[in-house]
C-alpha cells in the first residue's frame, strides 16, 4: 500500500532587525527623529517539532517513508519517478525502526535502539534483528541485508556487468588453494573458443594469473591483485592466467577480456534416454532475473515435447530469487491435477499481523500454483506447459537456498515425491520483500513460507535420507560430494549418476567421507584452514537476490504482491 507522509513541520527562524535610533543634540531646525517602527512579533520557540525517539514508542512507518537527508531527483531504471522528500537521517532511522517493528517476522526479538546512538542508516539497521539461533547452533537471521537501491534493480533486470562469465569455487581457501570453475554462461568469453579449446570448463583449476601464483601466494597483497584479476571492474579489462583441465596434469594459458554479462537463468537442458523412458535434465542456477520465467518455461516445454518420464532438475548452485516462478515451475512439474486448489505456499507474518499481511495491508491470501505466465518475461496469461509428474529428482548442494528449497517443500506439501541427491539445502524457509527508501534497499526478514500441509519449518535444511547430519528434515535421497571432474550433463557426473542409479534401483552409491560438509566451495573449504600458510582466498557474497526468495512481481520494484 502506498506509504505518504505529511509534510514535516519546520520550526521557522524569523530574521530580527534591529531598529536604528536617530542621535540628539542640537540641530538646525530642530526636527526630531521620525518615531521607531513597532517591534517585529516574537519568534515561535525553536525545536520541539521535529520527529523524536520515544522508548518503546512506534509511530507509523508511513509517517517517516521517503523522507530523506539526500533525495534522489529522477526515474530510476525502470522509469518509476522517485518518491524521495527533502527529511533527516533521523527520520530515516524511524522510518527504519518502525518498518521492522511492523513487519519483521521476529519482531518482539529486536532490541528498541535509540537512533540518536548512531551516525548512519545501513549500521542502525544491521543491528535491527533477532540474535537467536536454531536448534543446530546456526544464526536464526542469517539473511539480514540491505544494499544501493540501483543495485538492486540492476540484478533484479539482469543488467549486465563486467565479467568473464565464470562460476568459481574455492574448494582449498589458504595455501596449497585449489581454485576451480563450477560452471561458464553460455556466450561469454570464459566460453568461448580458441584454437579447438573452450577457454574454460567446469572443473578447470586456476593455477595462476598474470604471473602470480594463485596456489601458494602467502601474502595479501597477492591475494588482493588474484581477487581483482578474477573479478573484473571494467569492459576490456584482460588477464592472462594460467589453468589444468580435470584428468589432466598438463596446463594451458587463456587470457580472458571482460564482457558486459548477463547471467543465464538456465545453461543446460537435455533428454537423457535409458532403458525405461526418456529422462529429462535442466540445470537452473537463477530464479532472480526477469528472464527465469521465460527460460525455465521454454526448458520445461521442450522435455514436455520430447515426452520425458522423469526429471532431474540441477539446483545444486541456486540460491532462490522469484517465489512466483519457484510457483510456475513447481506447476510445471506437477501438472493440472495435482496443483488444483492447491496451496504452493502461505505466508506466515508476525503474531502481531494477525491475518494481515504486514507489508502490503491486505488479506494474507495463500499463493496458488501458477498455471500462466506473469508478465515477467512471458506474456501475462500465457499457458504454461506441464510434465504431469508425481516424483522428481533434485540436485542440491549447500547452495540450493530459499526459492529453491520453496520448490522442495511446495511439492512436498502436495505429496509429489522429491528425492534429493547431492547435500543438505541451505535451511531458509523465509523470505522479504525488498523494500526501497531514499536509495537503500532492505532485505528485513519478513515472513516463513508454509506449503499446503502447513509446513516450513526446514531452517537447517533439506537432508537427503543416508546423511549423518543430525538436524534437517530428511528426505529421500543419496548424499554424494560434488564432481569437478565431469562436465554438468554428463551422466558420469557424481551427482546426475546417482540420481539415475537411484531411479533404477532405489540404491545410492557409497557415502563419500566428511558426507555431511558442504562440498560446492560456496563457503570455502570446509575444514578449518591454517590461516599460518597464508592468506586467505574468499569469494565475495553472493548478490542478494542469489539466495533468497522475492515476493516482487512485474513492474514492482517495491517488492509488492499481488
Amino acid at each position: 500500500m502506498p506509504m505518504n507522509r505529511p509534510s514535516a513541520i519546520l520550526a521557522s527562524a524569523i530574521l530580527f532587525g534591529l531598529a536604528a535610533c536617530g542621535g540628539g543634540g542640537g540641530g538646525g531646525g530642530g526636527s526630531s527623529a521620525p518615531p521607531a517602527p513597532p517591534p517585529p512579533p516574537s519568534p515561535p520557540p525553536s525545536g520541539g517539532s521535529g520527529p523524536t525517539y520515544t522508548p518503546g514508542v512506534y509511530e507509523d512507518a508511513s509517517l517517516f517513508k521517503d523522507q530523506c537527508e539526500t533525495p534522489r531527483t529522477g526515474v530510476d531504471i525502470e522509469g518509476n519517478p522517485f518518491p524521495d522528500e527533502a527529511g533527516s537521517l533521523l527520520e530515516e532511522l524511524l522510518w527504519l525502526r518502525s518498518w521492522t517493528d511492523e513487519t519483521y517476522l521476529w519482531r518482539t526479538e529486536v532490541p528498541d535502539l535509540d537512533p540518536d546512538n548512531y551516525t548512519a542508516r545501513v549500521p542502525y539497521f544491521d543491528d535491527l534483528k533477532t540474535s537467536a539461533v536454531t536448534a543446530s547452533g546456526e544464526a536464526k537471521d542469517d539473511f539480514h541485508f540491505s544494499e544501493p537501491t540501483e543495485d538492486y534493480l540492476a540484478a533484479r533486470n539482469s543488467a549486465p556487468s563486467p565479467a568473464y562469465g565464470a562460476s568459481y569455487a574455492i574448494l582449498a581457501a589458504t595455501p596449497p588453494r585449489d581454485v576451480r570453475i563450477r560452471y561458464v554462461e553460455p556466450g561469454s568469453p570464459a566460453a568461448e573458443i580458441v584454437s579447438g579449446q573452450q577457454n574454460l570448463i567446469r572443473g578447470t583449476r586456476l593455477l595462476s594469473v598474470d604471473g602470480i601464483d594463485i596456489v601458494n601466494a602467502a601474502s595479501q597483497a597477492a591475494v588482493n591483485q588474484i581477487n581483482a584479476a578474477l573479478f573484473p571492474d571494467t569492459v576490456g579489462e584482460s588477464h592472462t592466467f594460467t589453468v589444468s583441465d580435470p584428468g589432466t596434469s598438463a596446463t594451458r594459458t587463456v587470457t580472458l577480456s571482460a564482457a558486459n554479462i548477463s547471467r543465464q537463468p538456465v545453461i543446460r537442458t537435455s533428454v537423457i534416454p535409458t532403458a525405461t523412458g526418456d529422462v529429462g535434465y535442466i540445470v537452473f542456477n537463477t530464479f532472480s532475473p526477469f528472464s527465469s520465467e521465460k527460460q525455465i518455461a521454454d526448458a520445461m516445454q521442450t522435455l514436455a515435447t520430447a515426452g520425458v518420464t522423469d526429471l532431474v532438475l540441477d539446483l545444486r548452485y541456486n540460491g532462490g530469487g522469484l517465489l512466483a516462478v519457484a510457483s510456475q515451475l513447481s506447476y510445471m512439474i506437477a501438472g493440472n491435477s495435482r496443483t488444483s486448489n492447491r496451496t504452493f505456499e502461505l505466508l506466515r507474518f508476525n503474531a502481531a499481523a494477525g491475518n494481515i499481511n504486514p507489508v502490503t495491508g491486505e488479506v494474507n491470501s495463500p499463493i496458488p500454483f501458477y498455471r500462466t505466465g506473469l508478465g515477467f518475461s512471458l506474456t501475462n496469461g500465457a499457458s504454461l506447459p506441464t510434465l504431469d509428474l508425481g516424483r522428481v529428482y533434485i540436485l542440491s548442494t549447500g547452495s540450493t537456498c530459499s526459492a529453491s528449497e520453496a520448490v522442495i517443500n511446495g511439492l512436498r506439501g502436495i505429496d509429489v515425491e522429491v528425492v534429493l541427491i547431492g547435500d543438505i539445502t541451505c535451511g531458509k524457509p523465509y523470505g522479504f520483500y525488498p523494500q526501497d527508501n531514499c536509495g537503500q534497499t532492505y532485505y528485513t526478514i519478513q515472513f516463513q513460507g508454509v506449503n499446503d500441509k502447513n509446513f516450513g519449518d526446514f531452517a537447517d535444511g533439506f537432508v537427503p535420507a543416508n546423511s549423518s547430519f543430525a538436524f534437517g528434515v530428511e528426505t529421500p535421497g543419496c548424499v554424494v560430494r560434488d564432481d569437478f571432474q565431469n562436465q554438468l550433463g554428463d551422466t558420469s557426473e557424481a551427482l546426475l549418476a546417482a540420481a539415475l542409479q537411484y531411479r533404477s534401483d532405489g540404491t545410492c552409491p557409497a557415502l563419500p567421507p566428511g558426507a555431511s560438509a558442504d562440498p560446492s566451495g560456496e563457503k570455502g573449504t570446509a575444514s578449518a584452514p591454517d590461516e599460518t600458510l597464508g592468506a586467505r582466498l574468499e569469494l565475495p557474497e553472493p548478490d542478494v537476490l542469489e539466495n533468497n526468495m522475492d515476493l516482487s512481481m512485474p513492474g514492482d520494484y517495491r517488492g509488492r504482491s499481488q
